[in-house]
């Protein structure tokens, strides 16, 4: 009972509430909650203090930053469900809501806009960019193994580039389709798979898409993938989740990104929101997409690149062998490169 009295206390501030709604639309760091309420730093530190302290929110320190992320699900859902229905009933919004969501809205653009200016900007020298901390031969043939040798089916690339993953499977695959944000990505991606089309004779389509809401329909890919993009995702779960959504029954998810590090040299200078991830964060993320998590692959260089396989059960299939090895992980180091068998 002592928990749930600390729950209610927490909930009793309005500022407190403010905050969970804030976190519902994406994760902040303290700084940019504080901007959002128009409140004090230390005033809203205080406020998320109470908060975590009674399992509401999630504090993840990256860096010199802090990032607020809501916490448990299955505490979250009837907090939220009770928010909704007294809004329903009363006709009622929580007092300066509106208005934390305009700035709120200020800070999403802030971001993307900052994103989108370096994408513009560093899209020539993009391929280069992704192989500097370990060879893109070794994290190429560790993406082959896990997607292993049979036909793909219907292939998704999200946040494509420059067309690098479709360039690699696009021709084990019945149909290949990549999006991105950058027209700058995307003009390059067109230069260089229009090659690949006439050699290969693979079907593939470049589409200009937002990795949180793609223009495609439920369960249309039987592989997307995820290259290098997930750590300049604001909200990484919604874009996990929103990658989920795509894939068939069967259908798989690979994220390809760092694990967890201290660079922080590669927030200010390569515009990345996240110094990568932990596999606790990655295995609640994919659960929460509905997707089953398979052994993890590590490839250690100056940042350790890992890639995460997920994939959306079969209804009525066996589970044997889903998620059960979540936490085991194959590990090659620079010594063992290309050893991957």
């Amino acid at each position: 009972m002592d928990q749930e009295i600390i729950i209610f206390q927490a909930l009793s501030e309005p500022t407190r509430l403010r905050i969970l709604q804030l976190l519902r639309e994406m994760e902040l760091s303290v700084g940019e909650l504080a901007q959002a309420l128009g409140q004090s730093q230390p005033r809203v530190s205080r406020h998320v203090r109470i908060l975590v302290e009674a399992g509401l929110v999630f504090r993840r320190k990256e860096g010199s930053w802090v990032f607020l992320t809501l916490g448990p699900e299955g505490v979250l859902t009837p907090v939220f469900a009770a928010l909704d229905q007294w809004s329903r009933l009363f006709h009622s919004d929580m007092s300066g809501l509106q208005t934390d969501r305009q700035r709120l809205q200020a800070i999403r653009n802030l971001r993307v806009d900052s994103a989108q200016d370096w994408f513009e900007d560093h899209a020539a020298e993009w391929d280069a960019i992704r192989s500097l901390h370990v060879s893109e031969r070794d994290v190429e043939a560790a993406i082959l193994k896990l997607v292993g040798p049979a036909p793909i089916g219907h292939l998704v690339d999200i946040g494509t580039g420059t067309g690098r993953m479709l360039e690699l499977l696009a021709s084990r695959s019945d149909s290949a389709l990549g999006f991105d944000r950058s027209p700058a990505m995307l003009r390059l991606a067109r230069a260089k798979l229009e090659s690949v089309q006439t050699r290969t004779g693979a079907r593939v389509e470049l589409r200009q898409g937002d990795f949180y809401a793609l223009p495609l329909g439920d369960g249309m890919a039987d592989l997307a993938i995820m290259h290098q993009v997930l750590h300049y995702a604001q909200h990484p779960a919604a874009v996990l989740m929103e990658a989920a959504r795509l894939l068939a029954p069967g259908g798989r998810l690979l994220v390809v990104d760092f694990a967890a590090h201290d660079r922080e040299e590669l927030r200010t200078r390569d515009a990345h929101v996240s110094l990568g991830f932990g596999d606790q964060h990655m295995n609640e993320w994919f659960r929460q997409a509905g997707l089953k998590l398979m052994p993890s692959l590590a490839l250690e260089g100056k940042l350790t690149v890992k890639l995460w396989l997920g994939q959306r059960p079969v209804a009525g299939a066996e589970e044997e062998g889903y998620g059960q090895s979540s936490h085991k992980e194959i590990s090659h180091t620079e010594n063992n490169k290309g050893q991957l068998s």
